[in-house]
């Protein structure tokens, strides 16, 4: 990868750095920016996924002496929204020094008893109070030599680490200038693997992690945030080579119905659809049918591939192991069948569910969750993603968009595979993955519900359709003034995007 890059070689991904911005931060605050301008293109990473990390010189609180400080995008925050208190900040030293700790337990490695006792450690390390939460990849920037450190979940490039010949396919995109590490879940282990293959590869600008995601690094930070992108756009390149166009996804089993028709047949089904989802918990829906979905829903391959499963952690951590795949032909126009089949495929889904969680838990596992789908993929309709609020199902929407271009990619230059059952769970379920839920905020008291407000253009219909949105329901505003109703929502709307 060359050095420096032309920014002007790039095509598939965004190049957002402006050497006049930067010029004025320092220290933490170009990290922030680093890891903003990442997550503004949402073709790199997830929202919530990913980490950056730099390693900073910082004045000891307690000492005044100057100290090697590791800060780490925290858990659970958005690279996109970060600020400064969005990142976790470790004494190094620490952090490095529970090496000796890990290395010396007699049974270590991957899920092992020690390798989960290791992040409550990292509470010891903490720099200057932090109350920010680590991530659980802090043992990969920690051990990675360089000062800084992005770690992505672009799609391009978990196309290729969800190939099942993702190695063949690492070294003949990327020859020596990345490392290949096949599939392992996050932690000490992996960060020490990773540290002794760039010592064996000290000419390695970054990592390939099968079904995960990729990492770059250098001593610059700029020039890292450039690897990454190169990184990416290399992949990117590879799959538009092989690009297989209208024979994506074996073709068109359906034809796309005429939009008016589609959002007839949607009006008459999603109603009734969030009620048999809402068993346990209620949910509300976000719609996609654009062509990119309907490609995929109308597809040969789409209900082979839906499901295999997704790939990525990130992944199904939103959108469970596999979404729910509708076998229904559009052109039948027959909204009873597909109601009728929706209902036993939601049968099949349950009982499929609870089955995979029987099969994979552990003695210690959290209790199974809601096993209603999150993803409805429906043929001729398209996807309608699942959630406690609308912020969530279109995250939800947002993960299973990146699920089938992953699926397009590898299907493109290989042949796609899903992660083994057992390891998604055991991501899935696992304990910091749990204690992450945990700290999500608490649910508004409105949340989950959908209210209808008659008179909400004015005075008191206005007042309480603020009040309702405030304690945390989705409102449709209704008034025999439509301008004025109009005119409310788009107030409410305009306030959530400020806060949001």
């Amino acid at each position: 990868m060359s050095t420096p890059v032309e920014r002007k070689a790039f095509r598939y991904v965004k190049y957002l750095w402006q050497d006049k911005v930067v010029s004025q931060l320092s220290g933490l605050d170009r990290l922030v920016y680093r890891s903003n301008k990442l997550g503004e293109d949402l073709t790199l990473t997830n929202t919530g996924g990913g980490n950056t990390s730099s390693k900073l010189i910082e004045k000891d609180p307690l000492t005044g002496a100057e100290v090697e400080v590791l800060w780490l995008k925290g858990s659970g925050g958005d690279l996109r929204t970060s600020r400064r208190d969005g990142f976790a900040s470790l004494y190094l030293d620490k952090v490095r020094a529970m090496k000796s700790r890990y290395v010396d337990s007699p049974e270590r490695g991957p899920k092992s008893e020690i390798e989960d006792a290791m992040y409550p450690m990292y509470g010891h390390c903490v720099f200057n109070l932090n109350p920010r939460a680590c991530s659980i990849d802090t043992p990969l920037h920690t051990f990675v030599r360089y000062k800084h450190v992005d770690h992505l979940h672009p799609n391009a490039v978990i196309a290729i680490a969800a190939s099942v010949n993702q190695e063949r396919l690492c070294r003949e995109i990327y020859g020596d200038e990345l490392i290949y590490v096949p599939w392992q879940r996050p932690g000490f282990d992996i960060g020490l693997i990773i540290e002794n293959l760039i010592k064996e590869n000290p000419q390695a600008k970054g990592v390939l992690l099968g079904h995960h995601g990729m990492s770059s690094w250098d001593n610059d930070d700029q020039t890292c945030y450039e690897t990454a992108l190169e990184i990416i756009e290399r992949a990117a390149r590879y799959i538009a080579e092989h690009d297989r166009s209208e024979a994506t996804f074996g073709g068109p089993r359906y034809s796309s119905l005429s939009e008016t028709d589609r959002q007839s047949f949607q009006t008459e089904i999603i109603p009734w659809l969030r009620g048999e989802l809402s068993v346990h918990r209620r949910v509300v829906g976000t719609v996609q049918d654009d062509e990119r979905m309907l490609r995929f829903v109308n597809s040969v391959d789409g209900p082979r591939l839906a499901a295999l499963g997704t790939s990525c952690p990130d992944h199904f951590l939103r959108t469970k192991i596999k979404p729910l795949f509708v076998a229904w032909d559009p052109t039948t126009g027959d909204v009873a069948g597909l109601r009728s089949t929706i209902a036993a495929g939601l049968v099949e889904y349950r009982r499929d569910y609870e089955a995979y969680y029987n099969r994979c838990k552990r003695p210690d596992s959290p209790a199974m969750r809601d096993p209603n789908p999150t993803v409805v993929l429906i043929p001729g309709l398209g996807m309608i993603a699942w959630g406690k609020n609308k912020s969530e199902s279109r995250v939800t929407a947002e993960f299973y968009n990146c699920a089938v271009e992953v699926m397009r990619g590898a299907e493109a230059i290989d042949r796609y595979e899903a992660m083994d059952q057992q390891e998604a769970f055991d991501i899935e379920y696992w304990l910091l993955e749990e204690a992450k839920l945990q700290r999500a905020p608490a649910e508004k008291e409105l949340d989950r519900q959908v209210i209808l407000v008659v008179g909400a253009g004015a005075g008191i219909g206005k007042a309480t359709a603020h009040r309702l949105v405030r304690e945390g329901a989705h409102i449709v505003c209704v008034d025999l003034d439509e301008a004025s109703a109009n005119e409310t929502a788009q107030e409410i709307v305009a306030k959530y995007l400020e806060l949001s």
